[in-house]
């Protein structure tokens, strides 16, 4: 199974660029004002032109109102929604029928019992976001260059289709493939030259890194 590789954070035609040339399957732009990464709305719809035909526009958000998120839809058009907050199951399905968008819910994992928050969304998320839990007082609650322990995904159903985040780079992607399956891979912060300032030869280093280490997992049996 080939596997999707997004790069989230982008702000400027040269990331966009790299990551596009790199072969990201998605594209992730955060609308959140504490973050770094936070991109307005304009921006991002100018960004995600070049993805149209070659990866999926990601809109982040993070416990969203209707009035947000209305805008952020009807300006940038993404092709999926991720909900970095507490949105509630019943908040996600909202959403999804409302504006007929495939929605990724983030859950946060800092120890194996986190991982039974991904139940009640079960049959709702079309894909989850496997992040580190934010330390204790960070005002973000993704994207703060911390992995977590990913032996804990071993306890997980092999059915979850998730994207694994949190402190992913060129120098540790290898070893996190080896130790779990994820269908997909999500990385900001580990392509920055600073906070919010992503480096395209960062970039390309984690796509050489993460496609070697693809290409060298087992194939899955049934």
């Amino acid at each position: 199974m080939e596997l999707d590789i997004k790069i989230c954070g982008l702000k400027t035609e040269e990331a966009v660029a790299a990551a596009l040339d790199g072969g990201a399957s998605h594209l992730g732009f955060i609308f959140f004002e504490k973050s770094p990464r936070n991109v307005a709305v304009k921006a991002a719809t100018r960004l995600r032109q070049a993805a149209r035909g070659r990866a999926k526009a990601v809109a982040v958000s993070v416990d969203a109102d209707d009035e947000t998120l209305a805008h952020i839809i009807e300006g940038m058009e993404p092709d999926m929604l991720q909900l970095h907050g507490k949105e509630s199951p019943e908040r996600v399905a909202a959403l999804k029928a409302r504006y007929g968008l495939p929605v990724m819910k983030a859950v946060s994992v800092r120890e194996a019992a986190d991982l039974e928050g991904i139940g009640a969304y079960r049959g709702i998320a079309d894909r989850f976001l496997l992040d580190a839990k934010p330390p204790v007082g960070a005002e973000l609650p993704g994207g703060n260059g911390i992995p977590f322990d990913w032996r804990l995904l071993t306890f997980l159903d092999g059915d979850v289709d998730y994207m694994l985040s949190g402190g992913l780079n060129a120098a540790n992607i290898g070893a996190a493939l080896r130790l779990c399956r994820p269908r997909g891979i999500d990385v900001s912060s580990g392509v920055e030259r600073a906070p919010g300032e992503k480096d395209p030869d960062l970039i390309r280093a984690f796509f050489h890194a993460a496609c070697g280490a693809g290409r060298a997992r087992p194939e899955e049996t049934a």
